[in-house]
Order: structure tokens, then sequence, then C-alpha cells
């Protein structure tokens, strides 16, 4: 949530009253030299506008990672309402010369990264009978010519999130 759409999120979310979790692990373009200060600026931003915010710089591909992003809502704010998951990244190629080396992070960030934290949030929510589960996804879900990996990622976060929607709904959970 420290870019692009995730930033946008995470203030608009803080805006309307939400306390917020800022989690992005500020990697560069290519992937490298994690860092949380792009976090910690949003988290400025949303307390110098009088909103509640915490910074946290943790990879979403994994599952402690997920699980420390829920656990420190838990922790700050007592409990966690919703999760809205937008971690992202490209590696642009054709099917035909893609490298496994570029079809694995972007699955383990963008499918994984949901699956994540949605797993650690949804045993919380369904405890308390209420929560809502986000996962960002785009028209490139249904195809795209420079991109297999991203196109199969985001197909994958379609199918999670209705899922989610349909195995959570009796506990009062939404995705």
């Amino acid at each position: 949530a420290g870019r692009g759409i995730g930033r946008a999120v995470a203030i608009a979310c803080a805006e309307a009253g939400a306390n917020v979790v800022v989690n992005d692990y500020g990697v560069s373009i290519d992937g490298s030299a994690p860092s949380s200060e792009v976090a910690d600026e949003v988290v400025a931003e949303i307390t110098g506008n009088g909103g509640q915010a915490v910074a946290v710089a943790d990879s979403v591909t994994t599952m402690e990672g997920g699980a420390r992003i829920v656990q420190t809502a838990v922790d700050t704010y007592g409990r966690i309402d919703g999760v809205v998951c937008v971690a992202g990244i490209l590696r642009e190629r054709m099917l035909i010369n893609m490298a496994e080396e570029e079809w694995d992070p972007v699955i383990e960030t963008h499918l994984k990264g949901t699956f994540t934290v949605f797993r650690a949030a949804a045993p919380l929510m369904r405890e308390q009978k209420s929560g809502t589960l986000i996962g960002f996804t785009s028209g490139a879900f249904a195809g795209s010519v420079a991109q297999a990996n991203y196109s199969a990622a985001k197909g994958g976060i379609v199918s999670l999130v209705r899922s989610a929607a349909v195995g959570l709904h009796k506990y009062g959970v939404t995705a």
C-alpha cells in the first residue's frame, strides 16, 4: 500500500474512518532492495491528516508474512474488519519465451499474496461473524498478449475471491 492503487486504497480507507495497516515490502522495480520507507510515508500522510495507520514491511509471498500483516491489525486495533489485497509486480514477456524466473514471482505476489492474507484473516473474521475480504484483479484475467503470468494470477484471484465468498458467507464474512 505504499504506491499506486494500494496507496490510494489505504488513504481512501483512512479518510472513511478506518484504522489502516499499510503493508509494503518496498522493493525496487526489479524486486530488489526491500525497505519500509514507502509504507512509512503513507502512514505519515494518513496520520498527518488525522487518521490512524501503522506501517508493516513484510512480503505477502509467505504464510508468515500474511499472518504478520493480519496480526499487526489485531495487535494494534484489537480486531480486523477488512483486508484489501493489491500487491502486484510485472514481469512482461510472451508465453513463448517466458522463463520460470518471470512466472513464479508474479504468481507468488498476486495470487499467493492474496491467499496468505485471506488465509490469516478468514478464521478471525469467521469467529467474529463479520469481515470483508477484497482481492484486486484487472481485465487481464481474461487474457493478455505479453502477460501470461499476470493473467493467470488475476484469473486465480477471481476464483479465490468467489470461493471465499461462497465458503464464508454463512459466517457473515463477505468477499
